[in-house]
């Protein structure tokens, strides 16, 4: 009988692996034509329904950038995370995310068929076409950003279908028609931007009983009729309806929304007058009615918005006097008044707002002198445009005397031996008030030049004593220290530098005092020459003694790197006096340059850049060469030179001083928002609390705010990363940067920035990575923050 036949090994190999890969190609053939059933996926399959409506929104948009690439012909790793910007539950997409891509065609209307969806966000694309109509099929649709797109036609009714739709954000795109009153279905929105379009219409009213609506942002479009009356939107914090046309008076019941912090009506045809019910708002921060035809009186209780900064009514047909409970808002930091019909004169309250840094009451018709502290605050500009307006500028002096009109109340006191005034009489109150200030001023500069005597020392007499002394006039920079010795008994040391002056060149100079800090105070004095120089006054009782101090300034003398302010000098004075001198930095600080300047001085972003990418040379500078840690960089000790180019000044001043007083430095840093979370622990600053401080000021530098402010109960990195979360990155960005900036540019900039202020240290790069990552995002802008300074992986340091 034949023995019955057995396969050979070869033939059992690959017979079993032709069947393991007939059952692979069955089961990927099931899956692809949806047969599998639910109960089997396992999260990473994708059904087929969302796999074909992927497909299809795939082909409608362009990729020019290949971003799209991984989406592959089999779906099999659609779910897995290797498609990019995909994101699944149980084999349903559920987040389409595709940012800054450059995507140009048109979104499909077979998005719709990917019914799990519940975030769609394509921003900042080019994108154009109109909004699918299908994106009201998506009942689980919770947020769609399409702003920074090239989207036109009308926004579709059926997006009110979508009623777990918290925010929708098409902003500046080239939309028309209606806001449709469909959108008030979503009960749940709690964000609506549709500025920078081209929509007309009424405001819908169901809007206003929204209640879980907190921003609402319609600026720059062409709506017209009236804001509507009985809003309910408790929740609202955002209001801007500016640049549009609407008409009608302010409606009271805005004052019943009691957690609105922002307010904006600009530029419409808005009339009647300022309705009470506002002064009510006591969380508002800015209020801007500026550009319409508001009139009546300013509201006498307007001190009842107490935490207002901003409040421009620029352009109006306001009238009567300025209500004196202005100077009660003591948070207010822009004032604009001008161009209106206000009278009277400017309130002296206004004197006491301590953080006032734009105020402007032009082209009024205000009459008297202008208050002395807001003469010299701000410049003629402010205040012309009242003909009667005086002492605001020496070309436009207050008169010595004047005569009594119904036209022209007096503002100077009459002289009492003037032919028109042959007997004397008693002086009425205001005369007098006038008077008693007059002699106030006076004893205050008479104070002052006893103070800065004080300060300085005095001029001597004696011309032999002056002639040794400009004997041992310093030459120019030799790169060796120098002393002399002057008729005070002082001692003066340069450093290398150009500037040769003698001690009592310098105690004799023009001293005007720019700030206080825990250090002690910054004078900016000018020398016999014409030359100035910045003089930092130590304070006394912090300093170490004569000499550890000299050990240490002499280290501090010798650092010469670009993006550093160099210390040119210091002088030891008689009674333990220590001034340390500077070069002069013209254009002030970087915080006065954000957040001092007015609104018609834009700061570009290679401006900003290059600002930054100098910074982070410095203090890479700071922590490689030098071996110093600043333990406290702000935005109010970078100084800008006339070029812009940034100095960090302040560095290394704490190992001039005691441990108490290094104590008090690190808690001033932490109120003004600079302070990374572990020094109020440890209480010894390192690399990277100074990284934490250096990305606070790439924040700043980005989004135009001051760490000092609080956003919703949030500080600015806490404020920053929100919003980043919830996909509202464009309302961080300053609005002056959409002008001139690569988008990618900003968005890398900012998650660097973010990197930076991490709560863990560890997870913090150091300052050699954020300076090589800032050349990278831009090298042309970087390289002109230093000139010719080389990149931080050459290391070297140049005098600037």
């Amino acid at each position: 009988m034949d023995e019955p036949h057995h396969p050979t090994w070869p033939s059992q190999f690959f017979t079993r692996t032709r069947n393991y890969l007939l059952l692979f190609f069955y089961l990927v053939y099931f899956v692809s034509i949806g047969h599998v059933s639910c109960q089997a996926w396992d999260g990473v399959l994708i059904t087929q329904a969302d796999y074909q409506g992927l497909q299809a929104f795939k082909y409608g948009l362009d990729d020019p950038r290949g971003v799209l690439r991984s989406w592959n012909d089999t779906g099999l790793d659609a779910c897995s995370g290797a498609w990019a910007g995909i994101k699944c539950a149980r084999g349903k997409v559920i987040a389409i995310q595709l940012p800054w891509r450059g995507l140009g065609g048109h979104i499909s209307e077979k998005v719709g068929e990917l019914s799990g969806l519940r975030k769609l966000s394509l921003h900042d694309n080019a994108i154009r076409g109109q909004i699918p109509s299908a994106l009201g099929f998506l009942r689980d649709l919770r947020g769609v950003y399409l702003f920074n797109n090239r989207l036109s036609g009308a926004i579709p009714p059926s997006i009110g279908n979508c009623l777990m739709l918290q925010t929708l954000d098409l902003s500046n795109n080239s939309l028309t028609g209606s806001v449709p009153s469909s959108i008030s279905n979503s009960t749940r929105l709690y964000r609506l931007n549709l500025s920078y379009n081209n929509l007309s219409g009424l405001i819908p009213t169901g809007l206003t009983r929204l209640t879980s609506l907190a921003f609402l942002l319609l600026r720059s479009n062409n709506l017209s009729g009236s804001i509507p009356d009985s809003w309910e939107a408790s929740r609202l914090q955002i209001l801007h309806f500016d640049d549009n046309s609407l008409s009608g008076s302010i409606p009271s019941s805005l004052g019943r929304l009691t957690r609105l912090q922002e307010l904006s009506l600009s530029n419409n045809q808005l009339n009647g007058s300022f309705p009470a019910s506002l002064c009510n708002l006591s969380s508002l921060v800015q209020l801007n009615l500026d550009g319409n035809q508001i009139g009546n009186k300013i509201p006498e209780a307007i001190d009842g918005l107490r935490n207002l900064s901003i409040l421009s009514l620029h352009g109006n047909h306001f009238d009567g006097e300025i209500p004196p409970a202005i100077g009660n808002i003591s948070s207010l930091s822009h004032l604009d008044l001008s161009e209106n019909n206000l009278t009277g004169e400017i309130p002296a309250s206004i004197e006491k707002l301590a953080n006032l840094t734009y105020f402007n009451v032009s082209d009024n018709n205000l009459f008297g002198s202008v208050p002395l502290l807001l003469s010299k605050r701000f410049n003629s500009s402010s205040f012309s445009g009242n003909i009667q307006l005086c002492g605001f500028d020496l070309s436009v002096p207050c008169p010595s005397s004047s005569s009594s009109s119904s036209s022209s109340p007096p503002v100077t006191l009459p002289s009492p031996s003037s032919p028109s005034s042959p007997r004397a009489r008693k002086l009425n109150t205001r005369e007098l008030i006038l008077t008693v200030a007059g002699i106030a001023f006076l004893f205050f500069l008479l104070l002052s030049c006893v103070l800065l005597s004080c300060l300085f020392g005095r001029r001597s007499s004696s011309s032999e004593k002056s002639t040794a002394a400009g004997a041992k006039k310093p030459g120019p920079a030799t790169g060796t220290e120098t002393e002399a010795s002057g008729d005070t008994g002082g001692k003066l040391v340069h450093f290398d530098g150009p500037l040769a002056f003698t001690a009592d060149d310098l105690l004799c100079a023009t001293a005007e005092i720019m700030g206080k800090s825990t250090y002690g105070t910054a004078y900016k004095a000018t020398l016999e020459d014409g030359s100035q120089v910045a003089v930092k006054r130590l304070r006394e009782k912090i300093a170490k003694g004569q000499k550890e101090f000299e050990a240490e300034v002499a280290v501090l003398g010798k650092i010469r790197q670009r993006n550093l302010l160099a210390l040119r000098a210091y002088y030891l004075g008689p009674k333990g006096e220590k001034l340390l001198v500077f070069d002069y930095m013209p254009k002030g600080s970087l915080a006065a340059l954000l957040h001092g300047r007015s609104p018609n001085t834009p700061i570009d972003w290679p401006t900003r850049l290059t600002i930054a990418t100098g910074i982070a040379r410095g203090l890479h500078h700071l922590h490689t060469t030098a071996n110093i840690i600043h333990g406290n960089l702000t935005s109010s000790n970078i100084l800008l030179d006339s070029g812009s180019h940034p100095k960090i000044s302040d560095f290394g001043l704490s190992r001039l001083m005691s441990a108490a007083a290094n104590s008090n430095v690190v808690a001033a840093a932490g109120a003004l928002g600079y302070r990374a979370p572990e020094l109020s622990k440890l209480k010894k600053a390192g690399p990277k609390t100074d990284v934490y401080s250096l990305g606070v000021v790439l924040l700043e530098l980005l989004t135009g705010k001051s760490p000092a402010e609080t956003t919703n109960g949030l500080d600015l990195p806490q404020w920053v990363a929100s919003a980043v979360k919830e996909e509202w990155s464009s309302e961080v960005f300053d609005d002056e940067l959409a002008k001139d900036a690569a988008g990618d540019e900003l968005v890398d900039t900012l998650k660097l920035a973010l990197h930076c202020v991490d709560p863990s240290p560890a997870a913090r790069p150091e300052v050699q990575e954020v300076l090589r990552q800032l050349e990278r995002i831009k090298p042309a802008a970087a390289a002109a923050a230093g000139g010719s300074e080389p990149s931080a992986e050459e290391g070297k340091a140049e005098e600037g």
